[in-house]
């Protein structure tokens, strides 16, 4: 989800009629859609996934530039968190991987040059990043997603020479150049093994609540140096083909054939991403059964399964991504496609794509799709969004309940408030907390009840809570007069305090339940007034 696939994605523009939208959902005074009850049974938890990529590539997110001190960079992701916090969203993606390189300290990748400028040099004074974000956002209630980028190794762009434990110097035989990059051969077992020690280096040493990687399978193509297309010929958007530059797997295919291959080409490099997409689906949950795995792939699945008016680009036939047969498998948690498109684009319509996806998941996998949100307030020559595109994507996709969730790229919109969305989504889309979905297919074991006392304190109920390891955060109701408030307090937290109501005064009725790391919910007590 770098700049240029931002340049990708809005190179498939079109127009079609617009599509009226209402219903953004509240959250929760009561329950969605329910009235205001003075009953002792408080209603369902508000449950939607609502996440924010945060990219170390390029310095877009975080750190905001290379050679900031360790207070410094700790600083920003302090902040970030806090606005996460604010905007009532749940989770965090952050991308720890951003060209076979780290921004924690690993045995196996060197640090990424986007911390202090030179690949190879730790953070001074010294500190584990991955470690700070993890402490920090759990502090907070917020769940941490560890972002990896699986064969990308480098760009001619990059500030610094490779470091020498950099994988073009140490293992230069599973990469390849392709135009400006070198790129991890997905055929070359070494590669493939890298990106799986890695991955599960990072489940094993560290509390992540999941594993995401994006979209960058093969490369995404570029046309041949020198070599002219057939001006005769026309490409799908009507305009003159190019000879696209083939990846230069050879080696990889002749020891394929030699080995009694029966594949053609192009499924054989399928077959070489589906392998890693298993084993790494397979790998994780044998390592922690907890830690949920996402992929965020392009937005367009197969040309040959899409919908009527749908055009573009194929990650199938180009990127050897076949998206469908990750879903059809099972092979994932949750699904993020990238739908970086308007509502009103006929080509590559965001409802029309949401409906393709969901219609492709036959195992109710999670489908939070991801929201081109910096597209808000985006520099020339990018085509901005409109505030309102984005609050209308959530609210179409809350309208259909096979979608429990969306993921915003990426956290600089919302950090800068461009055009007041985030002023936006805290007022009229995110009025209120929510737990992320549960993903029972991994557990439906429920976490122990909590101890919990409470007494009136000042300015509100006073809370004390313990729960065991098993509790990520807790869920608190409060009924205030006849209308509930719902809230999410971090597991690790031992105190907390409900507020007396402007209008209402002090809560009459707490309920608290403990939810574990995969969304389940625990029997719920009541803990003011005690029974």
């Amino acid at each position: 989800m770098t700049p240029d696939l931002k340049k990708r994605a809005l190179a498939l523009a079109g127009l079609t009629s617009a599509l009226a939208l209402s219903g953004l959902m509240t959250a929760c005074k009561t329950q969605p859609g329910a009235p205001a009850s003075a009953a002792d049974t408080p209603p369902a938890a508000p449950r939607e996934f609502r996440a924010v990529w945060v990219s170390t590539v390029a310095n877009i997110d975080w750190p905001t530039k290379p050679g900031l001190s360790t207070a410094q960079q700790q600083a920003e992701a302090i902040t970030i968190l806090e606005r996460a916090v604010a905007l009532n969203l749940n989770a965090i993606v952050l991308q720890v991987r951003p060209a076979a390189d780290a921004i924690y300290p690993s045995r196996i990748e060197p640090w990424t040059e986007y911390l202090n400028g030179a690949q190879g040099k730790p953070p001074s004074p010294m500190y584990d990043p991955l470690a700070f974000w993890i402490t920090e956002a759990h502090a907070r209630g917020l769940e941490l997603h560890a972002w990896f980028n699986p064969y990308r190794a480098r760009h001619d762009n990059a500030r610094s020479p490779a470091a020498p434990n950099h994988i073009t110097n140490t293992i230069p035989s599973a990469v390849k150049r392709y135009g400006k990059f070198m790129w991890m051969d997905p055929a070359e077992e070494a590669a493939s093994k890298q990106t799986m020690d890695v991955v599960l280096d990072v489940v094993r040493r560290y509390d992540v609540d999941g594993i995401h990687i994006d979209d960058y399978f093969y490369p995404y193509p570029i046309e041949a140096p020198g070599v002219a297309g057939n001006a005769a010929a026309l490409d799908g958007n009507g305009k003159p083909a190019t000879k696209e530059l083939d990846f230069p797997d050879g080696p990889a295919w002749d020891r394929y054939l030699a080995g009694g291959g029966k594949l053609d080409r192009a499924s054989w490099r399928r077959d070489n991403v589906n392998r890693l997409i298993e084993a790494m689906y397979k790998g994780i949950h044998r390592e922690k059964s907890w830690v949920r795995f996402g992929i965020s792939p392009f937005g367009m699945g197969r040309p040959d399964r899409r919908p009527p008016g749908i055009s573009g680009f194929s990650q199938y036939d180009k990127l050897y991504a076949d998206a469908e047969l990750w879903l059809e498998k099972g092979w994932v948690d949750y699904f993020v496609p990238q739908l970086y498109w308007p509502i009103t684009q006929t080509a590559q319509s965001y409802p029309v794509l949401l409906d393709y996806w969901i219609s492709q998941n036959p195992q109710g996998r999670h489908m939070w799709p991801g929201l081109f949100t910096s597209r808000i307030g985006a520099p020339a020559p990018t085509k901005q969004y409109e505030p309102q595109e984005i609050l209308e994507q959530i609210a179409l996709t809350r309208r259909r309940p096979l979608s429990t969730g969306h993921v915003h790229f990426s956290m600089i919109a919302l950090t800068q408030n461009r055009k007041g969305i985030s002023d936006q989504l805290r007022a009229t889309t995110y009025p209120g907390q929510a737990l992320v979905p549960a993903t029972t297919w991994l557990s439906v074991a429920r976490p122990a009840r909590p101890q919990v006392s409470a007494a009136p304190g000042k300015d509100g109920v006073a809370l004390k809570l313990k729960a065991d390891k098993a509790t990520a955060v807790y869920a608190i109701w409060s009924r205030h007069g006849s209308e509930w408030r719902f809230a999410v307090a971090p597991g690790t937290r031992s105190d907390w305090t409900i507020p007396d109501d402007a209008k209402l005064g002090a809560a009459n009725l707490v309920v608290v339940s403990a939810v574990d790391r995969l969304g389940n919910e625990g029997a719920r007590i009541q803990a003011w007034p005690k029974p």
